[in-house]
């Protein structure tokens, strides 16, 4: 029975397909004389993004007004989940103020590859950590009565080419690592949302696709809320309602809803479904439209978000170094400023998450002055995105002789990590990297301020004496960098992601960035610490790393059925927090996988000496395996061991506990997976990924013949055989070489170049339709006048 079928009963076909479409670029279609609202959808991983004026998805156009919180890298650093949930109640406080009836994030993709562009918007390289963090901040957005959409499902690992990309990976990888941070927001964070990704995964959109939606969302999970298509993201729309996918947006004007139509007047689609589409879309319709129409307009205490997002951004950072003890700040020492950074702080990432902060965002030289420090002098040191400038480095030399202490604020520049575009190495600035050898080789006790949303190579970190991480810790980061440095906030937070010594040592980096179709994940379940761990490559910080200024002691670990319990003393000199973590192993003679896996964490905050009793207890998620062969969860019998660490290397307390098989097939011939048996998967051959894989591997590469079609991306078009269309390609490639040349990405661009053909008229609210895109192909493919001739003619008939 329907919620809604009163409503839906006097709705026309066409009104009912109608609803399946955007109005606009962020709102659904209202029914006023049915007593139907619109739904207004916006950007908010960190921050609202609603514009002010005239929409449009890349915020070309001004937002109003909102928190700048901590990037979702920088809050999974404090592995907090009170935290996360106070920072989505925020979240959910100033969209129902602002008329924002779905904030679309948080975004919980796995951190693959250091390299992706997007990375500074995602939690970790770890589903259990993300989906716990995601978890808590929809639990807090929902709080306030608007709906929270978690993104980009699923396997969305690569910016470019993204909305052109087929992700190959093998259903147990999929499931494990791709899905499981998905299943908690789902289950444990009640999701009233999600978002699909552009990407196909293995062969179907995954906005379409029956075994992404139909078996695993609404299926296995029992989902009750509404899927939205990333923007532009639609292929076949008839073929995403049918599977589950409620709303394409943005608005494809009437297209959409002819396509809806035309599926139902064929019976190539039930009405029925149709209607239960509209149904559970107004489900979430009517379910947020209270919170905005009580709250909207009346605004929300900037100041009080303002402090929170402080204390969010110091529960976040990260200490790396602490060589002598130099930190914190001793107030008889001199100290410098050097760094560009320190006067023009980095504290977001940029393209649909980029926020209009309430307040003008703070950066360290203007408030030093506030704090007790010894405060000397500022030198530049840099100029972003520009090469050496031999004068601000000597003049960076000479302040660094005359300090005691020098802190040298650095990281990746703004053009260095965006949506629309994925890093090409993990290396910092050039410019960056010699200014801290320079000034270490004249003064030994340089404090490293590190700014940055993903990882970087550190071959000067045994120069320094100190590194200390903010990641991108918003508009009151600069504040929250100042409490940690100078001792007022004992530092708590622990990375995210492992910290390689190089890009070559990362199991990813044989397949990534994918160079043309198929983006293939060959190294299985060894992504991040999995890889490290289990094929012993030594790194320069492991996951769960970060250090304090007090010490921590564990004891008395008691396993039972149930889960674990433990003792965490505080040893050291000032009161503190300390994340201790459970990792669970099993010696696999039949069945390959990592050396041992996060299955649980907790922070306990303690004074100094004081000791506590915690526990940690199991779930449905730490003894569990995907089986290929039942395609289901089952448990592999046996002895299992369990770790309760300081961080993945850090290991304090053991114990095993039996665990019972649940009498599964074996889904594997082991003899055909030595690279995934033995964890080294770095060369992985064809003939094995494909036995790994289930079937035949698809086409790598596009193709080369010139035979393009609308699904294929517009940069394909260095292909093509039309020369205009390849003249085209080569002027799109050079607006972003240029862009990139200067610093700042041209996020139009980006998207134009790296979106099928199809985006088209999926992004134009339906001024291109189905017919001209065909006929704009064909032009393409060098059949200029006839395709001239089609799309003319799909014009007048449109």
């Amino acid at each position: 029975m329907l919620q809604y079928q009163e409503i839906i009963s006097k709705m026309t076909l066409e009104e009912k397909a109608s609803m399946m479409s955007g109005q606009d670029i962020w709102r659904t279609k209202d029914y006023k004389k049915m007593g139907i609202p619109a739904m207004f959808l916006s950007d908010g991983p960190h921050g609202l993004r609603k514009q002010a004026g005239a929409g449009d998805h890349l915020g070309l156009n001004a937002s109003l007004p909102a928190t700048c919180f901590p990037t979702a890298a920088t809050m999974a650093n404090s592995w907090d989940t009170s935290l996360g949930e106070k920072l989505g109640e925020c979240l959910g406080e100033e969209a129902a103020t602002l008329g924002v009836n779905m904030v679309l994030g948080p975004g919980l993709n796995m951190k693959r590859s250091p390299l992706c562009g997007r990375n500074f918007e995602y939690f970790a390289e770890d589903p259990y950590l993300a989906g716990k963090m995601a978890a808590a901040y929809i639990r807090g957005i929902q709080s306030k009565g608007v709906a929270a959409c978690p993104k980009h499902f699923a396997a969305n690992s690569q910016e470019e080419r993204r909305m052109a990309m087929d992700s190959v990976v093998d259903e147990r990888t999929f499931r494990e690592l791709y899905t499981t941070g998905f299943e908690i927001a789902v289950k444990e964070g009640r999701a009233k949302g999600i978002m699909t990704a552009y990407n196909q995964v293995n062969g179907t959109y995954a906005n379409e696709s029956k075994h992404l939606l139909g078996d695993i969302l609404y299926g296995e999970w029992q989902y009750d809320g509404m899927v939205v298509s990333d923007w532009g993201g639609s292929n076949d729309h008839v073929e995403g309602v049918r599977q589950g996918s409620h709303l394409e947006m943005p608005s494809t004007g009437k297209m959409g809803a002819k396509q809806l139509i035309r599926a139902v007047e064929e019976g190539r689609l039930d009405e029925a479904i149709l209607d239960q589409r509209v149904d559970e879309l107004l489900r979430v319709v009517f379910a947020t439209h209270e919170a905005t129409a009580q709250h909207e307009g009346k605004g929300f205490d900037v100041k009080k978000h303002h402090d929170f997002a402080r204390c969010a951004a110091a529960q976040s950072i990260v200490l790396l170094k602490n060589e002598g003890k130099i930190l914190p700040l001793a107030k008889d020492k001199t100290v410098a400023v050097i760094g560009d950074f320190a006067k023009t702080p980095r504290y977001q990432g940029a393209g649909s998450s980029l926020v209009n902060p309430t307040k003008e965002p703070e950066n360290i030289l203007d408030l030093i002055a506030n704090y007790p420090v010894n405060y000397l002098d500022y030198a530049r040191g840099y100029v972003r995105n520009k090469k050496t400038d031999a004068r601000l480095l000597e003049e960076a030399k000479e302040l660094a002789k005359r300090a005691d202490i020098v802190l040298l604020c650095v990281g990746l520049d703004e053009i260095s990590e965006s949506e629309g575009l994925d890093r090409t190495h993990m290396r910092m600035p050039q410019a960056q990297i010699e200014l801290i050898e320079k000034v270490s080789a004249v003064n030994k006790n340089v404090v490293v301020v590190l700014s940055a949303g993903s990882s970087v190579e550190m071959p000067w970190a045994d120069r320094v004496a100190a590194i200390v991480h903010g990641y991108l810790g918003g508009q009151a980061g600069a504040s929250a960098m100042l409490d940690v440095l100078t001792g007022a906030t004992c530092p708590s937070g622990k990375l995210n992601e492992t910290y390689a010594y190089s890009l070559e040592d990362v199991a990813s980096t044989s397949y990534y960035p994918a160079i043309e179709r198929s983006s293939e994940y060959r190294e299985g379940l060894y992504m991040g610490y999995r890889y490290f761990d289990t094929a012993g490559v030594k790194v320069r910080f492991p996951f769960g790393f970060g250090l304090s200024y007090t010490t921590f002691a564990y004891s008395d670990l008691a396993v039972d059925g149930g889960g674990v319990t433990f003792t965490i003393t505080n040893t050291g000199e000032c009161d503190g927090a300390e994340i201790a973590q459970m990792y669970v192993g099993h010696e696999r003679s039949h069945l390959f996988g990592p050396k041992k896996e996060l299955k649980g964490f907790v922070k306990v905050f303690l004074k100094k000496g004081e000791s506590q009793q915690v526990t940690i207890p199991f779930d449905d998620k730490t003894f569990r395996y995907y089986n290929v062969k039942t395609n289901g969860w089952e448990v592999e019998g046996g002895a299992y061991q369990i770790y309760i660490g300081a961080s993945v290397e850090d290991i304090r307390l053991r114990a095993e506990i039996e665990k019972e098989s649940s009498g599964a097939p074996l889904p594997y011939d082991m003899k055909c997976l030595p690279s995934y048996a033995s964890g080294q998967v770095k060369a992985v051959s064809d003939q094995e990924y494909a036995y790994l894989y289930g079937r035949d591997l698809p086409p790598a590469k596009w193709d080369t013949s010139g035979k393009l079609d609308k699904n294929d991306a517009i940069c394909q078009m260095y292909y093509a055989k039309s020369y205009l269309a390849r003249f085209i390609c080569f002027i799109l490639r050079s607006i972003k070489k240029a862009s990139e040349k200067k610093g700042k990405p041209n996020l139009n661009i980006l998207f134009i170049y790296n979106m099928p053909f199809r985006g088209l008229s999926k992004m134009t609210g339906g001024a291109m339709n189905e017919d001209m895109i065909d006929g704009l192909v064909e032009m393409v493919n060098g059949r200029g006048m006839i395709g001239l001739g089609h799309f003319l003619a799909a014009i007048f008939k449109g």
